[in-house]
């Protein structure tokens, strides 16, 4: 059966990886049952979600004819390279450099994935990132996140 979309087609099996790898990483942690759900509960049941949704959309790209489907393009490297460099700077910075500066950092970087950035955009969308992440996780969850940097000699272990 030759696949009548070829985006559709990779990016359901891309789904379907993605969730089977998720709903098989949460199998490490308990589950509980429904009405004490363990930590393994609900990113077991979303990746089970992701890779029903890739089957959907696997089998979508296998039956509807569409007008000589969607080829797909060259891969964007500068946004690919953005969104995996942010992530990591978030996890290498968050108990480093503390809440306000990473995510400031990483909205700031990020921002520049697109071809149309420009400077003051992305330093009031750092700005503001950095806030509102503060406002909702620190001050409105009361989750014990770093806020400020922490003492340089503390950023590696021994």
């Amino acid at each position: 059966m030759k696949p009548k979309g070829s985006r559709d087609f990779f990016a359901g099996l891309l789904f379907i990886a993605l969730g089977i790898a998720f709903a098989w990483g949460a199998t490490a942690y308990s589950f509980g049952d429904a009405a004490a759900p363990g930590p393994g509960y609900f990113p077991f049941g979303l990746g089970v979600l992701l890779a029903l949704l890739g089957g959907m959309v696997l089998f979508k790209s296998l039956s509807i004819e569409s007008e000589g489907g969607q080829p797909v393009g060259p891969i964007a490297w500068r946004p690919l390279l953005a969104i995996v460099l942010a992530v990591l700077g978030f996890g290498l910075g968050l108990h480093r450099l503390g809440l306000l500066l990473t995510v400031a950092g990483v909205g700031f970087g990020v921002s520049f994935a697109g071809r149309e950035a420009r400077l003051w955009e992305a330093l009031l969308l750092g700005l503001g990132l950095a806030l509102f992440s503060w406002a909702v996780f620190v001050a409105g969850l009361g989750l014990p996140l770093p806020v400020w940097p922490s003492p340089v000699s503390t950023w590696w272990p021994r």
